[in-house]
């Protein structure tokens, strides 16, 4: 049986349980990322007593609460110890017969019968740094060769976030809109109080050229985002940055790329010869959005419940 919980009623011992000992383990569903993602507005569908637990964030419009992922959040979706096909098809039911659903994504552990939509991500899974560089491309090996003056005059930092504020901000790509960009630099303001999300630099002659953000818990290492001043991108940065990344911590940790829209980026991703994992998700137009809102079933149920 599906309960739909409000944030103050959710366990959230409970809920952390399922999520650390679910097979679809994210660490954007985690109760402190959701939290600053979200600002708070979601809430849960929970299967009996926490046997599964799937989180909704939502937005409200002109009083309607609507489903929709919180920026730098790709996957949510539904945490079991094993999954299940059948309960995760009523998990998919009970959403959309009971929500306006705007954006949700599901996770790459999550299988149905019904056919959803695909996005593509890009994980490395632990493993020798050894065995995970032999398999980069020819191409990324070559750009992880710096010329002897570059490397003489270029170092990696682990900076606070108020030092790369402005770089964030200057090298923004994949934002929308002006207040998109103050939404992400608010989101990593918040992050930056946590132990969670760190911002390596590297420097060329005592100036940035290109910055990561990268959230670390102790399964998982996520791109977060890659900033890089275009003037030095044959210097090839990010790629040592991430690269620098790799080596201190893939041996006991997942790194998930967090995947990309942007056919550039991916391109990037790919360099690093990560595996493949695409998830599933639901997405619905504005117009398709306002026919369910207007239709007779969906206004008595919102309205009369």
């Amino acid at each position: 049986m599906i309960k739909r919980l409000k944030y103050k009623e959710i366990d959230f011992v409970k809920y952390t349980k399922c999520l650390e000992n679910s097979e679809q383990r994210k660490y954007s569903a985690a109760k402190d990322y959701l939290d600053i993602t979200s600002d708070k507005n979601w809430e849960l569908l929970v299967y009996n007593d926490y046997e599964a637990v799937m989180p909704i964030p939502f937005v409200l419009k002109f009083g309607l609460k609507i489903v929709h992922n919180p920026m730098l959040c790709q996957q949510l979706g539904i945490f079991s110890a094993i999954d299940s096909v059948e309960i995760n098809e009523e998990f998919l039911s009970y959403l959309e017969k009971n929500y306006l659903i705007r954006i949700y994504p599901f996770n790459d552990a999550n299988h149905f019968n019904s056919d959803l939509k695909k996005k593509k991500n890009y994980i490395i899974y632990p493993d020798s740094y050894e065995n995970v560089y032999s398999k980069y491309s020819p191409k990324r090996k070559r750009k992880l060769r710096s010329e002897e003056e570059i490397l003489r005059n270029s170092e990696i930092q682990v900076i606070k976030f108020n030092e790369a504020e402005k770089f964030i901000q200057s090298n923004f790509l994949g934002a929308n809109k002006e207040n998109d960009v103050a939404r992400f630099i608010g989101i990593f303001k918040k992050f930056s109080h946590s132990e969670y999300v760190f911002f390596y630099a590297y420097y060329f002659k005592s100036q940035i050229t290109n910055v990561i953000a990268v959230y670390s818990d102790e399964k998982t290492n996520a791109l977060l985002g890659t900033f890089n001043d275009k003037n030095y991108v044959k210097f090839s940065g990010a790629s040592i940055l991430i690269d620098n990344v790799l080596k201190e911590n893939i041996e006991k940790k997942i790194f998930d790329f967090e995947g990309s829209e942007l056919p550039n980026v991916e391109e990037f991703f790919r360099g690093f010869r990560p595996d493949l994992r695409p998830f599933p998700v639901i997405e619905s137009s504005k117009k398709d959005l306002l026919f369910k809102l207007l239709s007779p079933k969906y206004l008595f149920k919102y309205f009369y419940k």
